[in-house]
């Protein structure tokens, strides 16, 4: 059996991540699903991503780069027979959000008349495949800094040949939350350290 649990958690962070900072909630999520099955299509869904990541690299002892970067934004995609339309906004807003449904329903052979129901939301089962956190933010500066030079000492002391060192250090974190048409919800992470 699945425990919901671990997805409850996930909503809760696609929530605080991805909806909460722009002002957005279940509801407008809920119209721009509405705005596009207002139109005959076959499917929709919302795709929302927020990625952080860092690099830190070094070379002699040195650091000598460190990166850090945030992306997100929202895609919308809607299938109508055999057609698939596409639209993304980088932007995280309602006003970009409704602009990009009302631009993929443009897919429909025809329009429909009168009010669509979307259905009540519903919360996809799933199982947690990674730890409930953030790897960039487990170490400091600092310690990512001396995990480096430890790396460069163990390297070293392998074989008193190696003279130079050049170790790197990198992690991303993805939080991802897909609404679709049908009131599912699907959040997911996905994170990395090498």
């Amino acid at each position: 059996m699945i425990s919901r649990e671990p997805t409850i958690e996930r909503i809760a962070i696609a929530r605080r991540l991805l909806l909460e900072p722009f002002g957005l909630d279940e509801s407008h999520l809920t119209r721009a699903l509405g705005e596009i099955k207002s139109h005959r299509v076959d499917d929709a869904d919302l795709y929302f991503q927020y990625t952080r990541s860092e690099v830190w690299s070094l070379e002699e002892g040195i650091v000598k780069t460190g990166s850090f970067s945030i992306d997100q934004g929202v895609g919308v995609r809607a299938v109508s027979g055999e057609k698939t339309a596409f639209a993304y906004s980088d932007d995280i807003s309602e006003a970009s959000l409704l602009d990009a449904a009302r631009t993929v329903r443009s897919i429909s052979s025809a329009t429909q008349s009168g009010r669509v129901r979307v259905p009540t939301r519903k919360i996809a089962a799933s199982r947690s495949l990674y730890a409930g956190l953030d790897p960039i933010a487990t170490l400091d500066s600092a310690q990512k800094v001396a995990l480096l030079g430890r790396i460069e000492k163990l390297a070293k002391a392998k074989d008193p040949r190696v003279v130079q060192v050049m170790a790197g250090l990198a992690g991303e974190y993805d939080v991802v939350l897909v609404a679709r048409a049908d009131g599912t919800w699907r959040p997911t992470y996905a994170r990395w350290y090498a």
